[in-house]
């Protein structure tokens, strides 16, 4: 987002996710909601510098009069928005079409969803033995670290393992993500693209691709452009 150095996951995962974000919106100035912005504020910022009126909604949000510390959920939207942006935060909401619904509606008509998202269900053994071969042995430990730990630990299949935390944790699939979508919105873009390099040890979004290129590894981020289906009838 800066020119500064980056220093965290968080900040290298939203840095390198800003262009592609920036370039689905419309010309500023128009109303820009970020669900999910978490304790950085996501995109907010940024939308803000370049002339949106941007507000992002998270439990987690940043103190301000830019942010609702709220879930998506329980927040009311006072106007309608122009465009939603939604970053990781699809997959674990607990009804996941009863937040569709609710971005739907508080969208203009015509209004744009962006969506940065994980297919987990294609996190297989041999793309996660090629993350975990990658993460640093020093710092702050992230989720792949406890994801390798928890599986370490297990002694269970790999498949067997995250399949049983992705059920406790209540996770959707990104073929569930992508059906939901559908239901009010006309898909502009569908593309599978990197999601682990900013967890990774000196791995860029352009290495990992590159494996999947080489099909080494699986591509599990989902990247989503949906336009709000028209009223018919």
């Amino acid at each position: 987002m800066t020119d500064s150095p980056i220093s965290t996951a968080d900040e290298r995962w939203l840095a390198t996710m800003w262009p592609f974000v920036h370039e689905q919106l419309p010309p500023s100035p128009g109303r820009i909601l970020e669900i999910g912005c978490g304790p950085l504020g996501g995109f907010v910022p940024a939308l803000r510098s370049h002339g949106y009126d941007a507000v992002g909604a998270d439990p987690q949000a940043p103190q301000g009069a830019d942010y609702h510390r709220t879930e998506f959920e329980r927040h009311r939207v006072t106007a309608p928005v122009d465009v939603i942006v939604a970053c990781t935060s699809l997959h674990h909401v607990a009804d996941l079409y009863e937040v569709v619904d609710r971005m739907a509606d508080a969208l203009t008509p015509g209004g744009v969803l962006v969506v940065v998202e994980w297919a987990r269900e294609r996190f297989d053994e041999v793309t996660a033995r090629w993350c975990f071969a990658r993460l640093a042995a020093d710092g702050e430990p992230g989720w792949l670290h406890r994801h390798r730990n928890r599986w370490s630990e297990s002694g269970e299949s790999w498949d067997a393992s995250f399949q049983a935390w992705a059920q406790a944790e209540r996770l959707h699939t990104g073929q569930e993500l992508e059906r939901a979508l559908r239901t009010r919105f006309d898909t502009r873009l569908l593309a599978r693209r990197p999601y682990f390099f900013p967890a990774l040890d000196g791995v860029t979004d352009a290495d990992e691709q590159a494996a999947v290129d080489a099909g080494h590894i699986q591509a599990t981020g989902i990247r989503y452009v949906g336009q709000l289906k028209a009223v018919t009838g």
